[in-house]
C-alpha cells in the first residue's frame, strides 16, 4: 500500500487539527484562531506526539498572509491612506520607537546583549501583525469602519519600517557602516519603483487583464486569474524589487480595488483566505518550543508585557493624543496589541547573522503566542478605560487635520439584483421617477452596458456578503431580488436582513412555498410569481371589460395575491 506524501499529509493534518482546535475554541467562546495556534502546538516539532513538516507549512502560511493581505487591499482604496496619514505617520512612528525602546530597555538588562542588537530585539516586539490585526477586526464586524482603516495605515508604515530594518540588520551585522545609507538609499528606490510600476501601469493592466477573463463567463478562470495576480504581483515585488511578499499582495489589491472588479474579486477568494489564513496561525504555534519558555520565564514574560504595553498601549495612548475617540482608539490598540510575521522574520535573520543569541528566540515566540491569546482579554480591558474617558478628550479634527471616513454615496435607495427580463422593465420604473437604486448584476457584459449609461451597477455575485456590503444594504429601503433561482433570492435576503433589518424586501418566486417563507420573514414584503402575476393581469383586464370598477378590480387582485398567505395563516390560526 502506498503512503501519502509527506507534503499531502501535512496540508490534510494541519487543516484537521486547526478544524477540531479551532471548533473547541469556539465551543469555549474564544476566538478560532486561538484554536489554531494550539494546534501548532499540538503537532510542532517542539512536543511529543505527531509532526507535520515545518518549512512546507510554513510556506503555505506565506500564501496565505499574501491572500489575506490581497483581500484587505481590495477593501483598502489610496485615498483612504491619504485620509488617515496624518494619524499613520506621526503615530505609528512614535509607536514603534516606544516599542523598540521598551524591547531595548528589556535587551539591555539581559547579560552579553549591547545596545545595537537590543535595539533590534526591541524593533521585534514592536511591529504587529497585520494578518493577526485584520482577523480580528473581521471577528468584531469592523473591517470596513474607521478603526480599520486607521489600523491598516498604521500597519502599512509599519511594514515599511521593517523594510527598513531588514536591509539595516545584515549591513550592521557585516561592519558595513559606512554602506549603511547607501542600502537605505537602494531599498527606498526600489519600494517608490514598485510602488510607481503599480500606480502608473498596474492599475490600468490588471483591470483590463481581469475584465477579459471576467467577459469570458468562466467564473473558474475569473477565480484562478485573482488567484494568479495576487501571488504573481507578491512574488515579483519580494522577487524584483525586496518588498515583502505580503506588502506585494496588499498593493496588488488596492490597485484592483479600485476598478469595478474589486467587489467579485474579494467575493472569490475569501474562502482561499480563510483557509491559508488558519495554516498562518497553525505554523505560528509550530514554531513555540515551551522549554525555550521555562528556560527563561521572566525574560519571557517582560517580553510579553513589552508587546502589550508597547505596541497596544502605546497605540491608544497615541491615537488618543491624536484626537481619536477613545472607543476607535480602544479597537485599533486591541487589533495591533500583538506581533506576527514580520517580527518573526528579522528574528531569524538577527539570529542568523549572529545579532541575536538563539535563546531570545523563545521570548518572541512567547510574546506573539501570549498576546493573541489575550487579544479578548486586550481589547475589553481597552474599551473599559475607552468608556470611563468618554467625555474627557479633545473632540474629533476639523475637515483639515483629522480622519475623515468616506461619505455615502447612497441613502435609501433600492438595491436591484439581477438584469435579466424583469430586472430591466423594474430599473426603467425607478429611473423613470429618478429613484436612487443600485444594481448588482454577475454578467459582465450587462454591467458594462449599465456603466456605460451612467446606471449605478456592481458587478459580481449578489449572494456573497462583500457585494451587498458595497452596495450599502445598512442604509437602502428596499431589495428587488429578481434572480430566478429560490436559493439564491433567500441568501440574499438573509444577508441584507442581517445588516439592515428594517429593508423592504421583494422577490420573484415560483412555488407558493416560496411565497410563504417571505411573508414570514417579512409580512410587508411582496414574493412575485410570474405564473400568477399573469392570471392576475388577465382577471384584472377581464373585470374592467365586464363593467368593475378599476379600484374594485384592482381590490380583488390585491386579495387573490395574497390568498395563499392568508390561507396559510387562517389554517395556522384554527390549528
Amino acid at each position: 500500500m502506498e503512503h501519502a506524501p509527506p507534503f499531502l499529509a501535512s496540508l490534510v493534518l494541519g487543516l484537521a487539527f486547526a478544524f477540531a482546535f479551532g471548533l473547541g475554541a469556539r465551543a469555549l467562546r474564544m476566538p478560532p484562531l486561538v484554536g489554531y495556534l494550539v494546534a501548532g502546538v499540538a503537532i510542532g516539532p517542539n512536543t511529543p506526539g505527531l509532526i507535520i513538516d515545518g518549512a512546507f507549512t510554513r510556506t503555505l502560511a506565506e500564501v496565505g498572509v499574501g491572500l489575506l493581505l490581497f483581500g484587505v487591499g481590495l477593501h483598502f482604496r489610496p485615498q483612504d491612506l491619504l485620509t488617515v496619514w496624518r494619524v499613520a505617520v506621526p503615530g505609528a512612528t512614535a509607536q514603534v520607537a516606544i516599542g523598540m525602546l521598551l524591547g531595548a530597555a528589556l535587551g539591555m538588562a539581559l547579560p552579553g546583549l549591547g545596545f545595537g542588537p537590543a535595539l533590534v530585539f526591541g524593533l521585534a516586539l514592536a511591529i504587529a501583525s497585520t494578518a493577526v490585526a485584520t482577523r480580528a477586526l473581521e471577528e468584531r464586524g469592523q473591517l470596513s469602519g474607521e478603526a480599520a482603516r486607521i489600523a491598516l495605515g498604521w500597519l502599512v508604515l509599519q511594514d515599511l519600517l521593517v523594510v527598513l530594518g531588514l536591509v539595516l540588520v545584515p549591513a550592521a551585522a557585516g561592519g558595513q557602516e559606512d554602506g549603511i545609507g547607501g542600502a537605505i538609499l537602494i531599498a527606498i528606490a526600489k519600494l517608490c519603483t514598485f510602488m510607481a510600476l503599480m500606480l502608473l501601469v498596474g492599475r490600468r493592466i490588471l483591470p483590463w487583464g481581469l475584465g477579459l477573463v471576467a467577459r469570458s463567463g468562466s467564473r473558474e478562470l475569473f477565480t484562478l486569474s485573482v488567484v494568479v495576480v495576487a501571488l504573481g504581483v507578491a512574488f515579483g515585488a519580494s522577487t524584483l524589487f525586496g518588498v515583502s511578499f505580503a506588502l506585494g499582495a496588499f498593493f496588488a489589491g488596492v490597485v484592483l480595488g479600485e476598478s469595478d472588479l474589486g467587489h467579485q474579486a474579494a467575493a472569490e477568494t475569501l474562502p482561499l483566505q480563510r483557509i491559508f489564513a488558519a495554516i498562518f496561525f497553525v505554523s505560528v504555534g509550530m514554531l513555540l518550543n515551551p522549554l525555550t519558555v521555562l528556560d527563561a520565564p521572566l525574560t519571557s514574560l517582560l517580553a510579553l508585557a513589552v508587546v502589550l504595553l508597547g505596541t497596544g498601549g502605546a497605540t491608544f495612548l497615541l491615537l488618543v493624543l491624536l484626537r481619536i475617540p477613545p472607543k476607535t482608539a480602544a479597537t485599533v490598540a486591541a487589533a495591533l496589541a500583538q506581533i506576527g510575521e514580520f517580527s518573526f522574520v528579522l528574528m531569524e535573520l538577527a539570529i542568523g547573522q549572529g545579532i541575536l543569541p538563539a535563546a531570545l528566540r523563545g521570548p518572541i515566540l512567547l510574546g506573539s503566542f501570549g498576546a493573541i491569546l489575550l487579544m479578548p482579554l486586550t481589547y475589553r480591558a481597552l474599551m473599559a478605560v475607552a468608556s470611563r474617558m468618554r467625555g474627557r478628550v479633545l473632540p474629533a479634527r476639523d475637515s483639515k487635520g483629522r480622519f475623515v471616513p468616506s461619505l455615502p454615496r447612497l441613502e435609501n435607495h433600492a438595491i436591484l439584483v439581477g438584469y435579466g427580463r424583469v430586472g430591466v422593465l423594474v430599473a426603467a420604473a425607478l429611473r423613470r421617477h429618478n429613484l436612487p437604486f443600485l444594481v448588482i448584476e454577475d454578467d459582465r457584459k450587462r454591467a458594462e452596458m449599465l456603466r456605460g449609461q451612467g446606471v449605478p451597477v456592481l458587478w459580481g455575485d449578489g449572494t456573497q456578503p462583500e457585494m451587498l456590503e458595497a452596495a450599502h444594504a445598512e442604509r437602502a429601503r428596499l431589495l428587488i431580488v429578481t434572480l430566478p433561482l429560490a436559493w439564491e433570492a433567500r441568501r440574499i435576503v438573509e444577508l441584507a436582513r442581517a445588516a439592515n433589518p428594517g429593508i423592504v424586501v421583494t422577490v420573484r418566486a415560483h412555488q407558493d412555498s416560496e411565497v410563504d417563507w417571505l411573508h414570514d420573514q417579512d409580512s410587508t414584503g411582496l414574493a412575485v410569481m410570474g405564473e400568477r402575476e399573469v392570471a392576475l393581469g388577465i382577471a384584472d383586464f377581464a373585470l374592467q371589460r365586464m363593467g368593475v370598477a378599476s379600484t374594485t378590480a384592482q381590490a380583488t387582485v390585491d386579495v387573490l395575491r395574497k390568498r395563499r398567505v392568508a390561507d396559510a395563516a387562517v389554517a395556522g390560526l384554527g390549528a
